[in-house]
C-alpha cells in the first residue's frame, strides 16, 4: 500500500551520519527507507524512527548490484511512495599504502563509494524526471569526504573513488538542474561522533567537549536544509568541518 508522506531514501543509514539524516527527514514527516547489507543492523534504527512517531522501512541491499538497486526503487516507488529525496551516503574508507594496495580492494572501494552512488543516482534520476507538473522533482545528495578534495598518504583507493563520486555529482547537476532535481554533495571534512572514532581515536574523540568533532545530528540538519532550499538559490556543494578543523 503506497503511503501519502514523501519518501526519503538513505542509501547505507549507518549508526552516525546516515541514521541521523533518516530521523532528520522522518521528523519532518517523510517515510524513510534505509538500506544497508545486513537487514538486522536496521533495526534498532528503525525501532527509534518508529519510537520517535516517525514511520520506517528497512531494506538489505547492496549499492554495487545493479539488480539490487533497480530492484529497491522499484519496490519502493511501486509499493510505499515516489522518491523524493535520495541520499547516498556508503563511505568505504579503508586506508592501506600505495605499495600494499590490491586491485581487488581499490576497485571493491571504488565499487562501493562510486558505482553506488552512479546506479543508485540513476534509478532514482529516471523516476524522479518523470514526473509532471512539478517545478523541483526532488533532492540527490552525495556524502564525500576529506578525500574528495585531496587525496592524503595512504588513501589512494578512497581518494580516487570519493574524487570520482564528486565528478559524478557535478556532472548529474549540471544535467539535471535544469529538469528540476537538486543534485548536492557535501564534504564531510572531520572526524564525525561515532563508535569507531571513540574507540580507535580517544584523543581525537576528548575534542568532543570542545566541538571538536562532527555531530551526526547537526550533519542531518545541513542535508534537511539542502533539500528546503528554494530552486532559485540551490546550494550544490558543502563543506562541513568542526571550527578547529584546518582545511
Amino acid at each position: 500500500m503506497s503511503t501519502t508522506h514523501p519518501v526519503a531514501l538513505i542509501i547505507g543509514a549507518g549508526d552516525a551520519t546516515g541514521g541521523a539524516i533518516a530521523r532528520r527527514f522522518a521528523r519532518e514527516g517523510y517515510t524513510a527507507c534505509v538500506t544497508r547489507r545486513n537487514l538486522d543492523k536496521l533495526q534498532p534504527l528503525l525501532e527509534r524512527i518508529r519510537g520517535e512517531g516517525g514511520t520506517a522501512h528497512g531494506f538489505a541491499s547492496d549499492a554495487r548490484r545493479e539488480e539490487e538497486v533497480v530492484a529497491l526503487v522499484d519496490q519502493i516507488e511501486s509499493g510505499i511512495g515516489p522518491i523524493e529525496v535520495l541520499v547516498f551516503n556508503i563511505g568505504a574508507n579503508v586506508p592501506a599504502s600505495i605499495l600494499d594496495e590490491t586491485a581487488r580492494k581499490y576497485f571493491k572501494i571504488w565499487e562501493l563509494a562510486c558505482l553506488g552512488g552512479f546506479l543508485s543516482g540513476r534509478e532514482v534520476a529516471r523516476r524522479m524526471v518523470a514526473r509532471e507538473g512539478l517545478a523541483h522533482k526532488g533532492t540527490i545528495i552525495f556524502t564525500g569526504a576529506t578525500a574528495s578534495l585531496r587525496g592524503g598518504a595512504n588513501f589512494a583507493a578512497f581518494a580516487g573513488a570519493k574524487h570520482a563520486l564528486r565528478a559524478l555529482a557535478q556532472s548529474m547537476a549540471r544535467e539535471l538542474g535544469p529538469r528540476g532535481i537538486h543534485v548536492a554533495h557535501v564534504v564531510v571534512d572531520g572526524s564525525i561522533d561515532t563508535e569507531f572514532i571513540r574507540e580507535n581515536f580517544p584523543q581525537r574523540y576528548a575534542l568532543k567537549e570542545q566541538d571538536g568533532i562532527l555531530n551526526p545530528d547537526h550533519i542531518a540538519d545541513n542535508y534537511w536544509m539542502l533539500h528546503s532550499q528554494p530552486r532559485d538559490a540551490w546550494t550544490h556543494e558543502l563543506d562541513l568541518r568542526p571550527w578547529m578543523e584546518t582545511f
